[in-house]
């Protein structure tokens, strides 16, 4: 990590330097390690900085004291977007430059509400963000302009990122032809869910998969695969059927490099008594029970991600509203999940939140820990 940080010498400051006071890299780790000592808005950063300045004069200069929390707002309102995605993912380099490339990662892409940054009337900030399931890491985020949608951003965040060989995951929404040409132009692989949306597709699908006979077909093709766990007081039992027989689908030709369609059937047991969930794929895959069966459970982990900016970092209670602001603040939040998941904070077993409030308690012991990573 301090590699890291004194990487953020070189980083380009865009504003002008006659009325500098406090530098780039300055502002950026007081917001980073004060986010992971539990701090949510800028006050709180303020306060952490003035009481371990100490601590913050080994690894920054502030050379004119502690910014004021007016500064920090203002400086991250000023700081690209592009520039703190580099440095996250200049991080995550540090971390896998020994690691080898065994499964085909899982490239999760789905949008959240920053409900609180909203400007009278209008529209708060939506990002869409691509998340890698195997690093809980961000490899990109990109927001959603006002008066458009996750279905024009998603291609511009594809654009972005690299996803070459891997698994892309989407959630119904940005289950649209473009899309999935985008994704196989960057020669990646996506399995995307189905939904009312595509109403015909959907409805294809569904009378397809309720054939007895197909499922058992499926089964002696090796199509199929299930899991079964104990989980909020009740069994869950997930069956997961793909197959290549698509001859039949209408409007296959539309959808580019399609190979496969899948099922997962969900079967939910408690006290309540016995119920079932259906949901719908289309994939670029071919046949591969497992593959499929790790991109359709690892999408939940961009879902998790969401949870955690929201209970974790409190994100929709923070009224920040400058939108560079608060996008910026996503991205240091995201960072900051990624440090947590990986260091064993106080003792073993501790939630996210419980890591931050440990650190919080603590923090001149806890970040020099995360600074010798």
């Amino acid at each position: 990590m301090e590699e890291l940080l004194n990487w953020m010498e070189y980083i380009e400051d865009a504003r002008q330097a006659k009325k500098v006071r406090h530098k780039l890299k300055d502002i950026l780790v007081i917001v980073l390690f004060a986010t992971l000592a539990n701090a949510d808005d800028w006050v709180e950063m303020e306060l952490f900085a003035k009481e371990y300045q100490d601590f913050l004069r080994k690894y920054i200069e502030l050379k004119n004291g502690i910014p004021s929390h007016d500064t920090l707002n203002r400086v991250m309102g000023m700081v690209s977007q592009e520039v703190l995605q580099q440095l996250y993912s200049k991080w995550q380099e540090l971390l896998n430059r020994d690691e080898g490339e065994a499964l085909k990662k899982i490239i999760c892409i789905d949008g959240k509400t920053m409900r609180s940054n909203k400007r009278k009337e209008g529209k708060p900030s939506h990002i869409v963000s691509a998340w890698s399931r195997e690093d809980g890491f961000c490899l990109g985020q990109k927001a959603v302009e006002e008066k458009s949608n996750e279905i024009t951003a998603i291609p511009k965040l594809l654009e972005k990122i690299q996803i070459k060989g891997q698994i892309v995951t989407i959630d119904a929404m940005g289950t649209q032809k473009e899309i999935a040409e985008t994704i196989r132009k960057k020669r990646a692989d996506y399995v995307l869910a189905v939904k009312g949306n595509q109403a015909t597709l959907y409805e294809d699908l569904k009378l397809y998969f309720q054939d007895a006979e197909v499922q058992e077909e499926i089964k002696k093709k090796r199509g199929y695969s299930r899991t079964v766990e104990k989980a909020h007081g009740q069994i869950e039992k997930r069956e997961y059927y793909q197959t290549e027989e698509i001859g039949w689908l209408q409007g296959k030709k539309e959808w580019k490099g399609i190979k496969s369609i899948g099922m997962e059937k969900k079967t939910l047991q408690d006290e309540k008594g016995e119920r079932e969930e259906y949901r719908y794929y289309i994939s670029s895959l071919k046949t591969e029970a497992e593959s499929f069966r790790r991109a359709v459970r690892g999408h939940w982990s961009i879902e998790s991600m969401h949870w955690h900016l929201d209970v974790t970092f409190r994100e929709d209670a923070n009224h920040t509203i400058d939108k560079q602001a608060a996008q910026n603040l996503n991205i240091i939040r995201k960072w900051s999940l990624s440090i947590l998941k990986m260091m064993e904070i106080s003792k073993p077993g501790l939630s996210m939140r419980k890591k931050r409030f440990a650190i919080g308690l603590s923090p001149i012991k806890y970040l020099e820990q995360i600074l010798s990573v």
